[in-house]
């Protein structure tokens, strides 16, 4: 026989191919991936915070005024989809569909308004005059926060493909990693607005509420 008769099974991809180690190939192209977009929202927050303490003794500067009630209601609506998401992900672990399919749909809800009401709030912030051509800080300030929805929506729109694979019985407790996938890109969008929310609304409130 010679020495490179096929093995048994030959023809298929060997034992451990598309891992590295004990991670998933796909899974590790996610986790580079969010390092990539932690380093360009690490861009737009170190602009943020050079214009707030180079340019701008008040913050944010007169006549403006960070929306921070209704922003907050949108902060109790991202951070609740995140309970939500991960109740999906452990729905279908468990081989639970109707919960996998129910955490889904409330996700996919809130996501979308979400974007609604920053959708709102930024019409109503055009209306007052107030456009990124108003200066470095308008400017930055839609930098993030458009950054920031801009990944809602591709979030939105991960959630609503992994709910359409959903009801057509494409996930199971063995197979599941788009799912995954797409709840680990939905927890990072709801981490970043934690963050966002907390340095560009609610700290530059209180320097102003200090003075």
């Amino acid at each position: 026989m010679s020495a490179h008769a096929e093995a048994p099974g030959h023809g298929g991809p060997p034992p451990g191919y598309g891992t590295v180690g004990h991670l998933d190939r796909v899974m590790l192209g996610l986790i580079v991936a969010l390092a990539s977009e932690f380093m360009l929202f690490g861009a737009f927050f170190t602009a943020f915070f050079y214009i707030r303490y180079t340019n701008y003794p008040v913050y944010p500067p007169e006549p403006f005024e960070m929306p921070v009630d209704s922003t907050a209601i949108n902060t109790a609506i991202l951070i609740s989809s995140s309970f939500t998401m991960h109740w999906a992900l452990v729905s279908v672990k468990r081989g639970n569909r109707r919960g996998q399919t129910l955490g889904l749909v409330f996700t996919l809800i809130m996501g979308l308004t979400f974007l609604a009401l920053q959708i709102r709030e930024y019409n109503l912030l055009h209306t007052e005059g107030f456009t990124p051509e108003h200066g470095a800080f308008a400017s930055v300030f839609f930098g993030l926060t458009g950054l920031h929805g801009i990944h809602v929506l591709v979030g939105a729109i991960l959630l609503a493909i992994a709910l359409v694979r959903t009801l057509r019985g494409h996930y199971s407790p063995q197979k599941h990693m788009g799912l995954e996938l797409s709840g680990i890109y939905w927890h990072f969008v709801d981490v970043v607005w934690v963050v966002l929310y907390t340095l560009v609304y609610l700290l530059s409130n209180s320097a102003r509420a200090s003075l």
